[in-house]
């Protein structure tokens, strides 16, 4: 069971940037997807960004579509969420996963096997 730790969390104010990390235990299956949600305070978790590793392909919420990038370093088993231009409205916990269920499309939450502990991101206006 690999185990996943996200990193990068932080307070920043609106127009900001931030970059959140996940690291894996181990190497990363192929097959899987590399996706990210978030879950705002009375919200439910939705998936903002997933990237298909066999078509390298990424797909993005439109909320955040042109300022969040999804991208992968193999070599230190580890994904990243590059979020630049932050919105009050992109404050939440954020998730990272490992989903064996990988469609090109926007990750579901029945998609994912594994799930990072999450890392808080605050973006004040």
């Amino acid at each position: 069971q690999p185990q996943l730790m996200e990193s990068g969390g932080d307070s920043v104010q609106a127009g900001g940037s931030l970059r959140l990390s996940c690291r894996a235990s181990g190497v990363i299956y192929r097959g899987y997807c590399l996706d990210w949600f978030r879950q705002a305070p009375g919200n439910e978790r939705e998936g903002v960004a997933r990237y298909d590793q066999k078509s390298g392909r990424t797909f993005y919420a439109a909320s955040v579509n042109g300022r969040f990038t999804v991208s992968l370093d193999r070599a230190k088993n580890s994904w990243y969420l590059e979020m630049n231009n932050l919105k009050p409205e992109d404050t939440g916990m954020y998730y990272c996963t490992l989903s064996p269920i990988c469609g090109e499309r926007l990750p579901r939450r029945g998609d994912a096997a594994h799930w990072g502990q999450g890392t808080q991101v605050t973006v004040s206006s």
